[in-house]
């Protein structure tokens, strides 16, 4: 689990595909929800797994040694995780070892990217070569698809047509170019806005009047939007609890357009296309560009049918500092004269963070029912700066956390990275492996766990379907998902880290305000750092 997560960090950050070595079935099995995160994620990965010789007598080298050997030979080895993986392979001879790898890095960093696992017995592996070599750059993913010219103009005209335009991304963001691209096509269509339903990346920033936030397929510029470009987005709403009005023109925008691993899937869009984001916006942006009729047209002196473009970008611009009051609001603490008794909740938390740390601080949120209260006191607007698991098995961001920092630190120079995670995630990330990791490879990062005392994802999910059934009046205990007494999340990860880890525990601003400096201190001297804070 921690390996792939790592893995699945440093490649979500730099797009360039990691390798994790796992043994045999059991190993397999051990990468857990990690496969699903990686998939769903979209995350370039490579996995190699060992099969158990498949000689029993010494016919050839690597033949059956020991007792486990036979334990763990299992018809389908390939199966435990094929239906995760863009690509399942096997090495059967060395003769061809190089071709079987690149095939499988071919369909990983392939859109839409994931895992590819391959497996090999003992005897191929111990098998003697002459050396040979391959043309590596023959073995180039698929370059990434276009958007077909009359494609562009039906999209880049229904959009500047449009009273209000909208745009749902999820993970657009993933490429770091296509940020600018977004923000341009809203810099040009005044008074488009962009929603983000999925999280997982930084895909708009927060700064921009046409900033929406990010919402879980539930906002009320869903249900009033008459033109919504979808892109690079899994589930631009929920039917059953919001979803745009029947008379909205939908254009569909995603490098998996068809969701060929989910059985259930679709929306009611005029058109789908598998194109890259980047080259899509990248194609919008020229054609109004060059087309003077539309420039006319989305000039501040132009009316439209309901407004001049001038009179909804300055809405759109109040309605943005509304919205920022709004959620400034939420990180006031009830009682600011008497911090050392104030108690603070995850939107308070989530502002001081964001004001104690550097401006460029990575942020990888695993904050599960607290996530869009974080994003809103983030405000995330450097692309790359926000990354959140981009499946649903918990656990993700221990070591998804330490890829990142690792990446952070190769590839771009160094840079601060802080995790904020929930309290029953951090216990499914396996903290003693991941902070044994953290100090036996130097890759110090800030951890605040949010203990909220439990698990109240369930309860949401119950109250979604029955509001007013046994959930609503029953406490966490009786639903068995209160984590009380709580543990020593600090002390958990100090533990692992052999002592060497500087832990505390906050339960007032006032601890806030004292430790985070200390802590901030300590991670950029060399040293991991954990905050257990405790909500109210």
């Amino acid at each position: 689990m921690v390996a792939l997560s790592m893995a699945d960090g440093y490649a979500r950050l730099t797009n360039k595909p990691q390798c994790v070595i796992v043994h045999v079935d059991v190993g397999t099995q051990g990468l857990g929800a990690a496969v699903h995160n990686a998939s769903c994620g979209r995350a370039p990965v490579l996995i190699f797994a060992g099969l158990s010789p498949y000689t029993i007598e010494g016919e050839l080298c690597g033949s059956r040694t020991e007792y486990i050997h036979w334990i763990q030979d299992v018809p389908d080895q390939r199966a435990i995780v094929a239906q995760y993986c863009r690509y399942t392979g096997e090495i059967k001879t060395g003769k061809n070892v190089k071709q079987i790898v690149h095939r499988a890095l071919q369909w990983a960093t392939s859109d839409p990217k994931g895992p590819a696992y391959l497996v090999g017995a003992r005897e191929p592996m111990e098998q003697e070569l002459d050396p040979y070599q391959v043309v590596q750059e023959q073995w180039q993913p698929v370059q990434p698809s276009a958007l077909l010219e009359a494609d562009v103009a039906v999209i880049a005209e229904a959009l500047a047509a449009a009273d209000e335009p909208l745009v749902i991304t999820g993970y657009a963001g993933r490429n770091h170019a296509a940020v600018a691209e977004l923000v341009k096509l809203a810099d040009t269509i005044k008074g488009l806005r962009v929603l983000d339903t999925g999280g997982c990346d930084m895909c708009f920033p927060a700064n921009h009047p046409a900033w929406l936030g990010v919402k879980f397929g539930v906002d009320d510029s869903i249900r009033t939007a008459d033109v919504i470009l979808v892109i690079d987005c899994d589930v631009p709403w929920i039917n059953t609890q919001c979803h745009p009005k029947l008379t909205a023109r939908i254009f569909h925008i995603d490098v998996d357009p068809l969701k060929q691993q989910m059985p259930v899937f679709y929306i009611a869009a005029l058109s789908r296309h598998r194109s890259d984001s980047h080259s899509a916006l990248r194609q919008l942006n020229a054609y109004i560009a060059s087309n003077e009729g539309l420039l006319e047209r989305l000039s501040t002196t132009t009316t439209t049918t309901t407004s001049s473009i001038a009179t909804r970008w300055e809405a759109l611009k109040k309605s943005h500092a509304d919205r920022l009051s709004r959620i400034a609001a939420l990180a006031v603490p009830k009682d600011p004269a008497s911090p050392s008794t104030s108690t603070f909740n995850a939107s308070i938390l989530a502002a001081k963070i964001r004001a104690a740390v550097p401006r460029d601080t990575i942020f990888t949120i695993e904050a599960v029912t607290n996530t869009i209260l974080v994003a809103d006191q983030i405000q995330a607007t450097i692309p790359g700066t926000w990354i959140n698991c981009g499946g649903g098995g918990l656990g993700w961001s221990g070591g998804g956390t330490l890829g990142v920092k690792l990446a952070a630190d190769t590839e771009l120079g160094g840079r601060f990275v802080c995790n904020i995670v929930g309290d029953g995630t951090f216990l499914f990330s396996v903290p003693a492996s991941v902070f044994w990791i953290s100090q036996r490879y130097k890759i110090p990062v800030l951890t605040i766990v949010l203990n909220n005392k439990g698990w109240h994802a369930p309860r949401r999910s119950a109250l979604l379907v029955h509001p007013q059934g046994y959930v609503s009046n029953a406490t966490d205990e009786e639903l068995n998902i209160s984590f009380a007494p709580s543990p020593d999340y600090a002390g958990i990860a100090k533990a692992a880290a052999g002592g060497n880890l500087w832990a505390e525990r906050a339960k007032t601003v006032q601890d806030l305000d004292s430790l985070l400096p200390e802590a901030i201190k300590a991670v950029q001297s060399g040293v991991g750092a954990v905050i257990d804070a405790y909500l109210q």
